[in-house]
């Protein structure tokens, strides 16, 4: 994973985050907090690794779009969704 051996300066800048999580969207558990609730990168993280969605922010597992696209990649997915999505 590459953020893994990033510097924590790194984890922040949004670009290389992006592109990280289109090459594997568990990169997100490294990211930055703030990116953590940056909706694109979180689609974009959700696209390529169904379970992103339980690193991304709080508010967004209660996204219903994020959520839906992360649950089309696997049911599974929706453990992570808050809970007035699991309804």
């Amino acid at each position: 994973n590459a953020l893994y051996f990033a510097a924590r300066a790194l984890e922040a800048d949004r670009e290389l985050v992006l592109e990280a999580v289109r090459q594997n969207g568990d990169a997100l558990e490294l990211a930055a907090d703030p990116l953590k609730a940056d909706r694109e990168v979180v689609l974009e993280a959700v696209r390529h690794k169904r379970c992103a969605l339980e690193f991304a922010a709080d508010p967004l597992k209660a996204d219903r779009e994020v959520v839906l696209e992360s649950v089309r990649q696997s049911g599974v997915a929706l453990y992570c969704a808050t809970d007035p999505l699991k309804a």
